[in-house]
């Protein structure tokens, strides 16, 4: 490992911050113009932006022959979005959870991560699975626009307010302003993307630590610094509902939509390894399921529950790293 190592390191996961940013200031700019409520703006526009960096960095892996990356970037993102993001979101300023949420959304991410990890029992998430999962995520959009349709008349003026206060700017771009964002940040995040695997890969070949473990930690934190931005940002402001649907959204998108892209453009599929299993895979459904009860008596997560979540991340990163006793 090099010094050139560690600049391409820090200079790929600025790069992801730094597009996603204005990935998600294009897109919300350009969203605007539909009306969409804030929470739904959260569970997509948003949360699909913010989890772009998991998406290039994924799939960039998977052509470079490190599937491993991909796989663990995928569960550790979604791992620390819940965990960590959410837990120092409701530290930051408690969160309140909408209904809606609460009765389908989390419910939806705890049957798609079911569905993720049986399709994993063979050890590994094939083209066919790809298919099923990336299915999904667009019949999911579908239905969020259909939903939404009707109500755009009533929250165009809520949703421009709450935008405002996300971004801190004007919402009244030019639109050829605003794909020239979405087109910048695009390509920051896919040179962002090559610069952070690359570095990743290089670190775990020489300290001798497995391509998974580096995938769950290194590149997911990493990865996921957009979400706890957003998400940090979002609480601070008083825009809770995207606080949250940021998560929950980003969530369903690497799931349905990294993962399945990953495991289609992968000429042998993603492997999954017995450890991610036994470990990985309960973690992640684990931090899912137990948003169940905290949300649901009173649809809000406090500031002592948030301390917990992120107390379990602490826990669960200590065990990886001693566990795989930095030698592969």
């Amino acid at each position: 490992m090099t010094a050139l190592t560690i600049v391409a390191l820090v200079v790929g996961i600025a790069g992801l911050v730094g597009g996603a940013e204005l990935l998600v200031k294009g897109a919300a700019t350009i969203a605007s113009s539909f009306g969409i409520a804030p929470v739904v703006i959260g569970l997509t526009v948003v949360a699909f932006g913010t989890s772009a960096p998991e998406l290039a960095v994924s799939v960039s892996a998977a052509f470079g022959g490190n599937a491993d990356v991909a796989f663990g970037n995928v569960i550790g993102s979604n791992i620390g979005n819940i965990l960590l993001i959410l837990g120092a979101s409701a530290v930051v300023g408690g969160l309140a959870v909408q209904q809606r949420i609460v009765r389908f959304d989390i419910p939806l991410l705890i049957v798609v991560s079911v569905v993720a990890m049986v399709m994993s029992l063979d050890n590994t998430i094939g083209r066919v699975d790809g298919v099923i999962l990336f299915g999904g995520i667009v019949a999911y959009v579908a239905w969020l626009v259909r939903e939404t349709r009707a109500e755009r008349a009533d929250v165009i003026e809520e949703y421009t307010e709450s935008v405002t206060a996300l971004e801190g700017a004007a919402v009244g771009r030019p639109t050829w302003f605003s794909a020239a964002l979405v087109i910048v940040g695009l390509t920051v995040l896919v040179v962002g993307s090559q610069l952070l695997v690359n570095a990743a890969t290089d670190i775990a070949e020489s300290a001798g630590i497995s391509d998974l473990v580096i995938g769950l930690t290194v590149v997911a934190i990493g990865t996921s610094l957009p979400e706890l931005a957003t998400s940090i940002l979002a609480a601070v402001r008083g825009q809770r509902d995207i606080a949250v649907g940021n998560v929950i959204g980003s969530n369903l998108f690497n799931l349905m939509s990294v993962l399945g892209l990953t495991s289609i453009v992968s000429s042998d599929g993603i492997p999954v390894s017995d450890s991610s299993l036994r470990l990985d895979f309960p973690v992640m459904l684990a931090a899912t399921v137990v948003l169940v009860p905290i949300v649901w008596n009173g649809s809000r997560i406090r500031r002592w529950e948030g301390l917990v979540l992120m107390g379990f991340y602490a826990a669960y990163v200590v065990y990886l790293v001693s566990d795989a006793g930095l030698v592969d």
